[in-house]
Protein backbone atom coordinates (compact mmCIF):
# COMPACT_ATOMS: atom_id res chain seq x y z
CA UNK A 1 0.00 0.00 0.00
CA UNK A 2 1.62 3.00 -0.98
CA UNK A 3 1.13 6.24 1.14
CA UNK A 4 -0.99 9.28 0.25
CA UNK A 5 1.73 11.43 -0.49
CA UNK A 6 4.02 9.33 -2.19
CA UNK A 7 0.87 8.85 -4.37
CA UNK A 8 0.31 12.46 -4.61
CA UNK A 9 3.70 13.07 -5.85
CA UNK A 10 3.46 10.33 -8.83
CA UNK A 11 0.44 12.08 -10.04
CA UNK A 12 1.91 15.75 -9.66
CA UNK A 13 5.21 13.93 -11.62
CA UNK A 14 3.27 12.30 -14.25
CA UNK A 15 0.23 14.14 -15.07
CA UNK A 16 -0.01 15.99 -18.30
CA UNK A 17 -2.56 18.89 -16.82
CA UNK A 18 -3.15 20.19 -13.74
CA UNK A 19 -5.10 17.91 -11.69
CA UNK A 20 -4.49 14.98 -14.00
CA UNK A 21 -5.41 11.76 -12.16
CA UNK A 22 -6.57 9.45 -15.06
CA UNK A 23 -4.35 10.06 -17.96
CA UNK A 24 -2.63 6.39 -19.08
CA UNK A 25 0.93 7.76 -18.06
CA UNK A 26 -0.13 8.32 -14.77
CA UNK A 27 -2.28 5.16 -13.83
CA UNK A 28 0.35 3.37 -15.07
CA UNK A 29 3.14 4.80 -12.87
CA UNK A 30 0.89 3.85 -10.10
CA UNK A 31 0.33 0.75 -10.30
CA UNK A 32 4.08 0.49 -11.52
CA UNK A 33 4.48 1.72 -7.81
CA UNK A 34 2.50 -0.69 -5.51
CA UNK A 35 3.46 -3.33 -8.35
CA UNK A 36 7.28 -2.76 -6.87
CA UNK A 37 6.04 -2.51 -3.46
CA UNK A 38 4.17 -5.61 -3.70
CA UNK A 39 6.84 -7.65 -5.39
CA UNK A 40 9.31 -6.44 -2.41
CA UNK A 41 6.47 -8.08 0.11
CA UNK A 42 6.10 -11.54 -1.98
CA UNK A 43 9.73 -11.52 -1.92
CA UNK A 44 9.64 -11.90 1.80
CA UNK A 45 6.31 -14.03 1.83
CA UNK A 46 6.62 -16.78 -1.38
CA UNK A 47 3.22 -18.50 0.26
CA UNK A 48 0.89 -15.40 0.28
CA UNK A 49 -1.00 -16.34 -2.62
CA UNK A 50 -3.86 -14.28 -2.28
CA UNK A 51 -1.68 -11.02 -2.43
CA UNK A 52 0.08 -13.07 -5.37
CA UNK A 53 -3.62 -12.63 -7.37
CA UNK A 54 -3.72 -9.43 -6.95
CA UNK A 55 -0.13 -8.76 -8.13
CA UNK A 56 -0.84 -10.23 -11.14
CA UNK A 57 -3.69 -8.62 -11.82
CA UNK A 58 -2.24 -5.55 -11.17
CA UNK A 59 0.49 -6.62 -13.77
CA UNK A 60 -1.65 -7.45 -16.49
CA UNK A 61 -4.09 -3.94 -16.17
CA UNK A 62 -0.91 -2.06 -16.82
CA UNK A 63 -0.06 -4.17 -19.47
CA UNK A 64 -3.49 -3.00 -20.91
CA UNK A 65 -2.86 0.27 -20.42
CA UNK A 66 0.40 -0.21 -21.95
CA UNK A 67 -1.35 -1.37 -25.23
CA UNK A 68 -3.65 1.24 -25.06
CA UNK A 69 -0.77 4.12 -25.16
CA UNK A 70 0.85 2.21 -27.47
CA UNK A 71 -2.02 1.93 -30.14
CA UNK A 72 -3.33 5.81 -29.14
CA UNK A 73 0.57 7.57 -29.37
CA UNK A 74 3.25 5.53 -29.69
CA UNK A 75 5.64 8.26 -28.47
CA UNK A 76 4.04 8.77 -25.22
CA UNK A 77 4.45 4.99 -25.12
CA UNK A 78 8.03 5.10 -25.66
CA UNK A 79 8.68 8.20 -23.09
CA UNK A 80 6.45 6.32 -20.42
CA UNK A 81 8.50 2.53 -20.72
CA UNK A 82 11.81 4.75 -20.43
CA UNK A 83 11.17 7.22 -17.63
CA UNK A 84 9.57 3.63 -15.56
CA UNK A 85 12.39 1.78 -16.69
CA UNK A 86 9.72 -1.09 -17.11
CA UNK A 87 11.65 -2.38 -20.58
CA UNK A 88 14.41 -4.04 -20.97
Amino acid sequence: MISKEKKTAIINEYATKPGDTGSPEVQIAVLTERIKELTEHMKQNPKDFHSNRGLLKMVGQRRGLLDYLKRKDIERYRAIIAKLGIRK
